[in-house]
């Protein structure tokens, strides 16, 4: 059977089962009831502090995406529903590739996110990013998505330097049921998903999913198709044993296998999976610990093309991750709150090195220990200081203390004004240590184009915050973050001194510099079946030469970076069980580095549309447009690409069932 065939035959299939009467649903669509705009203010995170506080009082730049935006927006990756946060920039590359950063630094290889699901952390020590290819789930259970503008190292460590990216995975208990989706269209040509939650015995929970989608190319300027086209397949499991009412223990894991086709390149695979397991005690309401433990695998498979100096090839990684996590919170008193808790984690990376690309050594154990501790002090009912620090120590640079200090006043019961000092680092990657471009031997004392810093140091940042969030009526909420970044030792390129043409050319740490702006959004209830939510930020990045040293980019290789964003989403209930939703976004030009000079990126509107119909309480009906605008746009350029890949208007339609 073609893999075409198969999401037309599962549709036939659904629509089948729709006309059947199988009661009330337990996963019903009524469970995506829009919040209020007082639910949406009292909903509890957790990435803030590490342990549940209400959306109104955490004294952060947080957004948090619901599982009902992320359903009525019509995304169906991970990347496209993080476009729902205001405080990111999101930029797709390509079919299968997105640039996906805060507050700057949203290059090629951007390094300064942290990026968690169900607290595993899925970034690559190859180069301290995320490959988002990679990152995949049913987006129908994913409970939410909580991002944090800002540092977070305090608390997640090393590379959660401009944020934090939380995505929280639906509970097994609230997923019970058959749910199934399929459809296609244009770009997103097939897919089709399927879940099944039920339960083993009395209060264990489980559900099992399996997904699979096919995306076509994306297009050239001149509209002729980048050969670029993406398919993967996932499945995975979880399971939630409630014990009694203090014990709860998780187990999941899932499974991918995806490949890629990169135009003028070749064909990219990847695959893996994981298993992680959780202990959740709870002795009183403030008080209890969490243990967990995973294992990550990931294998990828990456075409390097020929240069002028070697021939083309494939660069291949081998990637095991061990990891370990303790947490403990409880109240000291009257006033103080205390959360602490250590980690290790030990990765063991195996590199199968291309002609014109290889990390050296090409196996590599790394081992990375961390400890961290912080109070939150009630000054007063409506004051409270929270001061905190984590201790890492990795094999690259040894130990690096992350000290944060947070204020949090509730000027009313619906105000809050907040504002932090912190300092958070950047360990070194294999990029910026290992890396070599070989090339054969232009001249005996020359074997490399670039090389990895011997002696590269770890980045770092001081950030100054402070926001405002207040639900100031019954229709109108909206938040306010300010921001002051202070970086040193950014990542630079130097040329060997008294070597021919200065090569190899090799990692340094001779950037400095600072960004500010700030970060607006507001939520509208204009009727009861109408709602609005608008947002605007502003960056400005002043990122230079150290005085006395040289960077061969000129400072322009770290930053790829709009200075303006603006977005407006609409969303309606309508009569006949109807949903209207819409987004616009406009993105002002972005700077990037073409050899150490600057190359522009032209500014862009675009528009998202969603049109859904309920029938019946278990049969759903959409059409889904994105990128309406134009026939193709430009987002981002990938560095030494040419020509640049521009991202085409997508329209498809997606049947659902649930029962």
């Amino acid at each position: 059977m073609t893999t075409g065939r198969v999401p037309r035959l599962l549709i036939s299939s659904l629509i089948v089962f729709a006309g059947i009467s199988f009661g009330q649903a337990n996963d019903s669509s009524g469970e995506l009831k829009r919040m209020s705009l007082e639910e949406l203010m009292r909903l509890e995170v957790t990435s803030v502090s590490r342990q549940p506080e209400p959306y109104r009082q955490a004294p952060a730049a947080i957004q948090v995406i619901t599982r009902e935006e992320i359903h009525r927006s019509g995304a169906s990756t991970i990347p496209e529903a993080l476009r729902l946060a205001d405080n990111l920039i999101v930029t797709q590359k390509h079919s299968s590739a997105w640039a996906i950063s805060a507050r700057g630094f949203n290059t090629d290889l951007a390094n300064k996110l942290l990026v968690l699901i169900d607290g595993r952390t899925v970034y690559t020590p190859l180069f301290s990013g995320v490959f988002w290819d990679r990152q995949d789930y049913l987006l129908e259970d994913i409970e939410r998505i909580e991002v944090i503008s800002g540092p977070g190292g305090t608390l997640w460590g090393a590379n959660a330097v401009n944020g934090v990216i939380n995505i929280i995975t639906r509970n097994a208990k609230d997923s019970q049921g058959l749910y199934a989706e399929a459809g296609g269209g244009t770009q997103l040509q097939d897919f089709a998903g399927v879940r099944y939650g039920g339960t083993i015995a009395s209060r264990v929970f489980f559900r099992v999913f399996g997904k699979y989608f096919d995306r076509d190319n994306e297009f050239f300027p001149n509209g002729s198709a980048a050969s670029d086209s993406w398919r993967k397949g996932e499945g995975g499991f979880r399971m939630d044993f409630e014990k009694s009412l203090h014990n709860n223990f998780t187990l999941q894991g899932d499974v991918y296998d995806g490949d890629e086709h990169l135009s003028a390149v070749g064909r990219s695979r990847s695959t893996g999976g994981n298993v992680l397991g959780r202990w959740s005690h709870a002795a009183s309401d403030d008080s209890g610990f969490n243990l967990q433990l995973y294992y990550d695998r990931t294998h990828l498979r990456i075409p390097v093309p020929a240069t002028a100096f070697a021939p083309a090839g494939a660069l291949e990684d081998d990637l095991d991750t061990y990891d370990i996590d303790f947490q403990h919170r409880f109240p000291l008193g009257a006033r103080n709150h205390i959360v602490w808790g250590m980690g290790y984690r030990f990765t063991h990376d195996e590199v199968k090195n291309a002609p014109a690309l290889a990390f050296v050594p090409p196996t590599l154990n790394r081992n990375l220990y961390s400890a961290f501790v912080q109070n939150e002090i009630r000054l007063a009912e409506e004051l409270a200081v929270t001061v905190g620090a984590k201790i890492e120590d990795n094999d690259y640079t040894g130990a690096e203390i992350q000290p944060n200090v947070r204020l949090r006043w509730d000027v009313t019961s619906q105000q809050m004004l907040w504002g932090a000092v912190s300092r958070a680092v950047r360990a070194p990657s294999r990029v910026d240590r290992d890396e070599r471009l070989p090339t054969p031997a232009l001249a005996p004392a020359i074997t490399n184009l670039l090389i990895g810093g011997a002696n590269f140091a770890s980045e770092t940042v001081i950030a100054y915050e402070t926001g405002y969030r207040a639900q100031l009526s019954s229709k109108v909420s909206g938040s306010l973050s300010l921001f002051y970044n202070d970086y040193a030792d950014v990542r630079s390129t130097s040329m060997s001194s008294g070597k021919p043409f200065g090569l190899p050319l090799f990692f340094e740490n001779n950037l400095e510099g600072e960004t500010h702006g700030f970060e607006l959004s507001a939520n509208y209830q204009a009727l009861e079946w109408w709602r609005l939510h608008g947002a605007y930020n502003l960056l400005n990045e002043h990122l230079h030469v150290k005085p006395g040293q040289r960077d061969v980019n000129n400072a322009l290789n770290e930053t790829a970076d709009p200075q303006h964003q603006a977005s407006l989403r609409s969303s309606m209930n309508l009569p006949l069980n109807l949903e209207l939703d819409g987004s616009g976004r406009w993105v002002s030009p972005l700077r990037f580095n073409t050899s150490g000079k600057p190359g522009r990126v032209p500014s862009y509107s675009e528009m998202d549309a969603r049109l859904d119909w309920h029938p019946t309480e278990n049969l759903e009906l959409s059409v889904i447009g994105q990128s309406l605008l134009h026939d193709h746009h430009l987002e981002y350029v990938i560095s030494g690409s040419n020509p640049r890949e521009e991202i085409g208007r997508s329209v498809y339609g997606k049947i659902a069932v649930r029962w």
